[in-house]
C-alpha cells in the first residue's frame, strides 16, 4: 500500500519525506490556507520534496470552469513535474463531466468527497485516476467508514477497475492498518498519525533497557 501525506505544511512534508516513506501528497484549500503561504509557492516546494502524485483541488462548481482551472494548475506546474499532478474534483455530476474530459486529455484526476460505493463506481466509470472515500467523516457521523472501503475494493476487484482507491480522512493508526488489510491502494495520512505509527511502548522500553545495559559495559 502506498502512503501519501495529507498536508500542505512544508516543514512536515520535508521531515517525513526524509524518512523515505512518502509516495505522494494530498492537499485541499483548508490545508493550503493553514500554510499561510501562496498557493504557487507551496506547490512548487512540494514538487521538489516528493516525487509522486500531488493532488491539487479545483474550487469551481461547473464542469467547464473545473476544466479551465485544472489546465491553469497544469500550466503553472514546471514541465518535469506535470506527470505528478492529480486534479482533485468534487463528486458531483458536474465533477464527473470534468473528470471525463480531463481523463481524455491524459490529465490525472482524484475524485474527492466520496461517501458511498455508488459514488466511487461512477467516478471510476468517468475515468478517475483516483477516488478518495472519506472514512473518518463517516465514523464521525455514526457510520462504519472502513465498511465503505471494503465495498469499494470488492467492486473494483470484481471488475478489474484500474482506478486507485485513496483511503482519506484518516483519524488514527488503526485506520491505516485496516486500509492495508483490505487491500486499498493508498492511504493518505495526516503527519501526526504517521508519527504515531512509529511508536510502541515496548520499543521505547527496549531502547531504554539497551541503553541502561550498555552503560554497565566497561569501555
Amino acid at each position: 500500500m502506498k502512503l501519501f501525506i495529507d498536508t500542505a505544511d512544508l516543514n512536515e512534508i520535508k521531515e517525513l519525506a526524509s524518512w523515505g516513506i512518502l509516495d505522494g501528497v494530498t492537499t485541499n484549500p483548508t490545508l493550503l490556507a493553514k500554510s499561510g503561504r501562496s498557493f504557487q509557492e507551496v506547490i512548487d516546494e512540494i514538487f521538489d520534496l516528493v516525487d509522486g502524485p500531488i493532488s491539487l483541488e479545483v474550487l469551481s462548481e461547473k464542469a467547464d470552469d473545473m476544466i479551465k482551472e485544472a489546465k491553469q494548475i497544469i500550466s503553472k506546474t514546471p514541465q518535469k513535474y506535470r506527470k505528478n499532478v492529480a486534479i482533485k474534483i468534487p463528486m458531483t455530476p458536474e465533477g464527473l463531466k470534468a473528470v471525463k474530459a480531463l481523463s481524455k486529455e491524459g490529465i490525472k484526476t482524484n475524485v474527492t468527497l466520496i461517501f458511498s460505493a455508488n459514488q466511487a463506481l461512477l467516478a471510476a466509470k468517468a475515468g478517475a485516476t483516483f477516488v478518495s472515500p472519506f472514512i473518518g467523516r463517516l465514523d464521525d457521523n455514526g457510520q462504519e467508514g472502513m465498511q465503505l472501503i471494503e465495498e469499494i475494493m470488492d467492486i473494483f476487484c470484481n471488475y478489474d477497475i484500474e482506478t486507485e482507491v485513496i483511503v482519506a480522512s484518516i483519524r488514527h493508526p488503526i485506520h491505516v492498518i485496516e486500509a492495508a488489510r483490505l487491500g486499498a491502494d493508498i492511504a493518505t495520512v495526516p503527519p501526526d498519525v504517521i508519527r504515531k505509527m512509529t511508536k510502541h511502548p515496548l520499543t521505547d522500553a527496549g531502547i531504554q533497557s539497551f541503553l541502561k545495559d550498555w552503560a554497565k559495559v566497561k569501555k
